[in-house]
């Protein structure tokens, strides 16, 4: 496959997933102001109402802030929930995020008139780890980068202003820890935290690229493959299933009876409803016994089993299949349509497996002389007046007895290249008479 033509619907996909992550950090915004602010209602307004003027005014600034970032969230939650935030907004968006806490932080240092010493005491810095979280939730490294380095250089202007002017007790122990060092260190972990977070967000962002290439490779494996072979591709299954294979497999091969004719009498759409109800039926036994629908020629279904109990999912389907055509062959007649017979041959054997092709078609092909005698028994149908002829090979290798009382023994075939002879057994196939057969006039 050509991964330029992939190139423009993978990059859709990772914008609809950044989409996504900036709608979730939004509405986390918005319960994170919500919850600061009810949290503040509860705890800080009794102490507000004390009538400390620096209480007060902190109050208004904190309900300000908050007010504020429960806006932001909300104008990002609603547009990136529209699909309108482009990926270029989460650059500035999460720059905002970071300048956010700093000038929080600052506001709230010029308001109590504190020092740089002691900014990592202010509530509003331990809104760091949230702000770093958020960077990581978007997936997108080198805005997670951006976000840390921000804070750390934010924060470490913080703590620049008046440096050492608050010591006060030098006798104190806790001075220690309200001075330059200490809030180097701080900043310094916050440094390593962001890192490790960066780290984060590169693998988060690898795995989602690696699943949404995967996905997109398998989709486009699925429009020449069988589902159940793309299935069971592994990092290295398209180039072994290239190199091809031999293995037992069960073939079957049906086709509807009459159909040429029938469908010149018919019109267009009625002759597409056929077909198409015709395969979606043959699809239903098919899947319901986990067999591979090779091809579709026309009225006629190739199917392939192989892998465990491959024979006697073949024979199941096989029957399943018979009976499935003589029920819609009934509801047909009841409903004043055509009636319709179909053959159905099965076998078991060696065949060559194996996936042919270029990288603009690939094409899962089953060769060999099983694929011809299953062919050849469905044939035979015709001419021996059945609805279904199998071999006693594929009866052997199910491990059913051939006592079945639907069916009955056939003559054997000679096959080319093989000793003996092949015995057959078959299904009678109901006669329609020529007034079953004959279309009715819509």
């Amino acid at each position: 496959m050509n991964t330029t033509s992939q190139s423009p619907k993978i990059s859709q996909l990772l914008e609809q997933a950044e989409q996504d992550a900036e709608r979730i950090v939004g509405l986390l915004r918005m319960l994170v102001a919500a919850g600061l602010a009810l949290f503040f209602l509860f705890t800080v307004q009794p102490v507000v109402n004390s009538g400390h003027a620096v209480l007060e005014r902190q109050w208004v600034f904190a309900l300000s802030t908050m007010l504020a970032y429960f806006a932001l969230g909300l104008a990002t939650w609603w547009t990136a929930r529209r699909g309108h935030f482009s990926a270029w907004v989460a650059w500035p968006v999460s720059a905002a995020d970071s300048l956010f806490l700093v000038a929080n932080v600052w506001v709230g240092m010029r308001n109590v008139g504190l020092s740089g010493d002691v900014i990592f005491v202010l509530p509003a810095v331990w809104l760091v780890p949230i702000v770093l979280a958020f960077g990581v939730l978007r997936g997108n490294p080198k805005i997670m980068a951006m976000q840390v380095v921000l804070l750390v250089l934010g924060l470490l202007m913080l703590v620049g202003v008046d440096a050492g002017s608050t010591r006060g007790l030098e006798d104190n122990p806790i001075w220690l820890f309200l001075s330059l060092p200490p809030n180097l260190i701080r900043l310094f972990m916050i440094a390593l935290a962001g890192i490790v977070l960066i780290v984060a967000a590169r693998r988060v962002h690898a795995l989602l690229f690696r699943s949404i290439t995967e996905a997109q490779r398998r989709a486009n494996l699925t429009r020449y493959l069988p589902s159940q072979v793309v299935e069971d591709l592994g990092d290295s299954g398209l180039a072994a299933l290239k190199t091809g294979r031999r293995q037992m497999a069960g073939l079957i091969f049906i086709d509807l009876r009459g159909f040429t004719t029938l469908s010149q009498q018919l019109r267009p759409e009625q002759v597409s409803e056929l077909v198409s109800d015709y395969r979606s039926r043959v699809s239903a036994v098919v899947r319901a016994e986990n067999g591979i629908i090779d091809k579709f020629i026309g009225d006629a279904v190739m199917i392939v089993f192989e892998g465990d109990q491959a024979a006697k999912r073949c024979l199941d389907c096989g029957t399943g299949l018979w009976k499935e055509m003589q029920d819609w062959s009934t509801e047909r007649r009841q409903a004043g349509l055509p009636a319709l017979d179909t053959g159905i041959g099965l076998h078991w054997g060696e065949v060559f497996i194996g996936v042919i092709g270029d990288q603009e078609r690939l094409e899962f092909s089953v060769f060999g002389d099983t694929v011809n005698i299953a062919a050849r028994l469905e044939n035979l149908t015709r001419s021996h007046a059945m609805g279904l002829i199998l071999s006693a090979d594929l009866i052997s290798a199910a491990g059913e007895s051939t006592r079945n009382k639907k069916l009955v023994p056939l003559p054997p075939i000679e096959v080319r290249g093989r000793s003996g002879t092949l015995e057959l057994l078959g299904i009678p196939q109901k006669p329609i008479t020529p007034a079953e057969a004959k279309p009715t006039e819509t």
